[in-house]
């Protein structure tokens, strides 16, 4: 079974899509130089201050020695700074490795070395924890261009600058790293035009214009706040960046600030109907807002409900992965839908879907979703095995997820991988039960999700040496430090021994099926 939407919109897309990420503002900082482009608490950029700044910051990264083709890795919450830095980077050729300063000692260290990053750039001024991380690294805080507060790492000597290429489509703008069924980081590279490819066709479906203000509170160390930013710059509106999600105060902004487009995990609803009970507010007021959208996690219908009864528009729900930049699908504005469909392929997509043999599955039945398009990445990099696996001569990319076509429209309907889906960031049970399994007195582990309203949980079972003291506490204090939060256990679970085969593999689906109960 073939999808496709249009005839080639791609030939359309294509032509009106500039070179660069930094170049979508170019236009707006001519005609609308005054217009609000960046707002965070207490600051705000104009369309002309930006174009400016990118400018300055740039000059700032080659006085530092960062060179086209090099890797610059960026330790930062949401905020003015660290957009700056993702454009400054597309002006010098460089690649941005955004990072969450959540992650663990552990993880930043991984995706350093793997990414051979030239230096680790830290907003200490934005957060407490990327200032942690930057007293580790012994960064010194400099200003580049009009940003204070900058810490930098020392100049990695030995890493050499990748090639650059002219075309959009060769050059990689961003290195996103998940961790992978393995465990270990990958580095998914994604072009320019893979970013405003994507940007663009989500901002057309949503209609898009200068007179919008989208609120990012979905990290920007994610490809879903990549995305959300290329795309408000590209239309000329205004980006509200918020670094912490906060209930009271997304309920506040929407009420006075004007926001009009808001986007969410299902955990970012779910928080916010819960901030209205325990406020005892009669009733949030949806002040401007004229879109809202939810992505990233399984889409619970009666929190689906409540929301739209809440806020008095339909929750659009949609679907994309890192390795797509993200889009793939999602419910038109125009046509919502009261199920748990992702909805119709976005302009220029393609997708397939078969079965586990490779043949093409009928219409209407469950099958491995294929999808062909201008936003499938370049590859992983450092590891052309891993590409070639994902992606076939043809460019089909296997995303690993079991879906089915109703019409046009499509379903998720789960996972050919074990990934959880945690409050809209990626978990891979490989790398928490890596981390486990280093404790000297745990024998075997296994880790799943459970599914809660509106996310799901990291559940870890274990099973321990007999005769030790080991307790679950002292297991979530090995954990912890190796281990951001949304990847640590909300429970581990001690068992005298896991279910297995003859064989001995784990049988994970027992232990999932043993949570559905409680």
């Amino acid at each position: 079974m073939l999808k496709t939407v249009e005839t080639d919109p791609a030939t359309r897309i294509l032509g009106e899509l500039p070179r660069r990420i930094h170049l979508v503002i170019d236009r707006h900082a001519t005609d609308t130089p005054d217009r609000p482009a960046l707002v965070e608490d207490g600051r705000i950029w104009t369309y002309g201050q930006l174009q400016r700044s990118v400018r300055d910051i740039a000059d700032g990264l080659r006085a530092l020695g960062i060179r086209p083709g090099d890797r610059m890795m960026i330790v930062s919450e949401n905020s003015i700074a660290l957009s700056g830095l993702l454009l400054a980077a597309s002006r010098i050729d460089a690649w941005a490795i955004v990072v969450n300063p959540r992650l663990s000692p552990r993880e930043l260290d991984q995706i350093r070395d793997h990414s051979g990053a030239r230096r680790v750039f830290l907003t200490v001024g934005v957060s407490r924890e990327a200032e942690v991380h930057a007293s580790r690294y012994e960064a010194q805080t400099v200003a580049i261009g009009p940003l204070r507060d900058i810490a930098v790492t020392a100049l990695n000597e030995s890493t050499a600058p990748e090639p650059v290429e002219d075309s959009p489509r060769d050059q990689v703008a961003v290195l996103i790293y998940t961790s992978g069924t393995t465990g270990t980081p990958k580095g998914v590279m994604l072009t320019h035009e893979n970013l405003l490819f994507s940007a663009k066709t989500t901002a057309e479906i949503r209609r898009m214009t200068p007179a919008d203000k989208q609120y990012i509170v979905l990290p920007i160390s994610h490809i879903v706040g990549i995305s959300l930013l290329v795309m408000t710059l590209m239309t000329g509106a205004t980006v509200r960046l918020v670094s912490k999600y906060d209930p009271a105060a997304l309920a506040k902004a929407i009420a006075e600030e004007g926001v009009t487009i808001l986007n969410g995990v299902p955990a970012t609803y779910q928080r916010l109907l819960e901030y209205k009970t325990i406020a005892g507010l009669e009733a949030l007021d949806p002040g401007s807002l004229r879109l809202i959208a939810v992505a990233g996690a399984p889409l619970d219908l009666d929190l689906k409900s409540r929301v739209q009864q809440e806020l008095g528009l339909p929750l659009l729900n949609g679907y994309g992965i890192t390795e797509c930049s993200p889009g793939l699908s999602g419910v038109r504005i125009d046509a919502p839908r009261d199920d748990q469909a992702v909805g119709p392929l976005l302009p220029g997509i393609e997708a397939k879907i078969v079965g586990l043999d490779g043949a093409p599955k009928p219409a209407g039945e469950v099958g491995e979703l294929h999808v062909r398009g201008r936003n499938v990445m370049r590859g992983y990099y450092r590891a052309p095995d891993l590409t070639a696996k994902a992606i076939d001569p043809d460019g089909w990319f296997n995303t690993g997820d079991l879906a089915r076509f109703e019409g046009d429209c499509l379903f998720i309907v789960g996972r050919t991988k074990e990934m959880i889906i945690r409050s809209g960031f990626n978990v891979y049970p490989a790398e928490i039960e890596a981390v486990l399994s280093s404790h000297a007195s745990v024998v075997q582990c296994a880790v799943v999700g459970r599914s809660v309203e509106g996310n799901e949980e990291v559940v870890a079972f274990v099973q321990l040496l007999q005769g030790t003291e080991t307790t679950v506490a002292d297991l979530m204090a090995h954990v912890s430090p190796q281990l951001t939060s949304y990847k640590r256990p909300s429970e581990i679970i001690v068992l005298p021994a896991l279910p297995a085969t003859s064989t001995g593999k784990i049988l994970k689906h027992k232990l999932a099926e043993s949570l559905r109960g409680q």
